[in-house]
């Protein structure tokens, strides 16, 4: 009889971490506003279900106001616009970004799961070619490229304002040229697809 009592207890227990398992809430949207020095915003959601260790990341950079100050360094019009490395020092020749530590790359080509694929307005983490070198600097989607989807962590995406990204995308460019310091040493380096007139993010805040 106590064998049978304690079996029905132990189904009873797990009935119910089952049925507490299954009424959990999935993440809600982080919601974001990237606002720059002329006044124009585009406001947004990171996405923790799908890409937690990138928003962690780029929650915790916001609560340091490290992107305060930084540009949008590269846009390529029908492709992307990427910033979060650089100050406007950048147009004077310092091609060294201000990065913060790496993190795990999460998207299908590194072993993780990420079904966000890179749509119009999606934000997608920048890297090397080493699948754990994202660090702080993103980029914005203009258009569609299917071609990143599973070779780069996805993370969230532009809801409105997407006019201003059209904007972006639209300016003229140029070359910088500058040198990268590197275990000591300044080695030249040039970088192309540089707006010729800076865009500068003034805050990127979470909003409620």
């Amino acid at each position: 009889m106590k064998i049978k009592k304690i079996l029905a207890l132990a189904l009873s227990l797990s009935l119910l971490g089952v049925a507490g398992c299954s009424t959990q809430k999935a993440e809600e949207p982080i919601k974001i506003a990237i606002k720059l020095t002329d006044g124009r915003q585009m406001t947004g959601e990171l996405y923790p279900d799908i890409a937690p260790i990138s928003v962690e990341n780029f929650v915790g950079l916001i609560e340091q106001d490290f992107f305060n100050g930084l540009i949008f360094h590269r846009v390529i019009e029908g492709f992307m616009i990427q910033g979060g490395g650089y100050d406007e020092t950048f147009y004077e020749g310092n091609l060294n970004s201000k990065e913060t530590a790496s993190i795990k790359g999460e998207f299908t080509s590194n072993g993780v799961e990420n079904n966000l694929k890179h749509t119009r307005g999606v934000l997608s983490m920048a890297r090397t070619q080493v699948p754990d070198s994202a660090s702080s600097q993103f980029f914005i989607m203009h258009q569609d490229s299917p071609h990143l989807d599973g070779e780069y962590a996805a993370f969230g995406k532009i809801t409105e304002g997407l006019e201003v990204v059209d904007e972006i995308a639209g300016v003229e460019t140029t070359a910088v040229t500058g040198t990268v310091l590197y275990q000591g040493m300044e080695y030249p380096q040039q970088m192309t697809d540089v707006p010729a007139e800076p865009i500068v993010i003034e805050t990127i805040d979470i909003i409620e």
